[in-house]
């Protein structure tokens, strides 16, 4: 299966079906972005904290898997000159859509999160990397990929996905069971069922990966990065993740290339 393609055509779909993490922000988020107030989410909901930020003003940003009009337009209304990298053409198309509505200038690239040949080596000052890489297959191309375009002194921001998440089958109903079924690193297309699979197909869903902590954080370390922060997201939504009920699972990191 081509994952980047079927990922593409998933993700034009969400567009067009209003998933929040593509609808664009409100004028009045780009109004205090003007003003130098950044608030954006690496997870779903604990806004990264502004000390977590170089310099914004003038700064090289490439927002990479995160297309959709929520941060690309933010950090240029900062001052930023972004780049938004994204696989879905929908999702670029919200950034234009902001950019052109809030008079910004963005860039935005067709491309898959872990080759980014297009783009220069030592190029950024900030990589905003939002939960994105559980649609990748492998996510040490990604932090490698990231560390090659950044700039020395250069910070990565990144979210992704607590892999225990991919470890259950939820049973739903009133119990709101869940059962350790799955092994890591996971893979739609590999960890499901057929009938599982064709159900995601039938429903236009992306093919989602779980990535081990030593492939997330560890692997930022071994493309070269220091990690200065990381936070936990409790965000607890028990339709879409009910582990989020009993423990965080998002994770954030701050690091930076030596």
């Amino acid at each position: 299966m081509d994952i980047i393609s079927h990922n593409r055509k998933a993700w034009d779909r969400q567009v067009q079906q209003g998933n929040p993490w593509t609808v664009p922000v409100a004028p009045e988020v780009i109004e205090t972005a003007r003003r130098g107030v950044v608030e954006m989410l690496l997870t779903p909901t604990v806004p990264v904290p502004m000390a977590w930020y170089p310099p914004l003003a003038g700064a090289d940003v490439l927002c990479l898997a995160s297309g959709g009009g929520q941060q690309g337009p933010v950090l240029a209304a900062a001052g930023a000159r972004v780049t938004v990298l994204d696989n879905s053409p929908a999702q670029l198309g919200q950034d234009r859509l902001v950019a052109e509505c809030e008079g910004l200038e963005i860039v935005t690239v067709l491309g898959d999160m872990a080759d980014l040949s297009a783009l220069a080596d030592e190029s950024f000052d900030l990589v905003f990397h939002p939960v994105s890489n559980c649609f990748a297959p492998d996510v040490r191309p990604v932090w490698r990929e990231a560390f090659r375009v950044l700039r020395p002194g250069g910070v990565l921001l990144a979210g992704f996905n607590n892999p225990a998440v991919y470890l259950f089958e939820w049973h739903g109903g009133a119990t709101n069971r869940l059962t350790v079924r799955y092994r890591l690193p996971y893979a739609d297309s590999e960890s499901l069922s057929e009938e599982q699979r064709a159900k995601l197909a039938a429903e236009g869903s992306p093919l989602e990966f779980g990535h081990t902590l030593e492939a997330q954080i560890g692997g930022q370390l071994e493309a070269g990065f220091l990690l200065t922060a990381l936070f936990e997201d409790p965000w607890v939504d028990e339709v879409d993740t009910p582990l989020s009920a009993y423990m965080p699972v998002f994770i954030a990191t701050r690091a930076i290339k030596p």
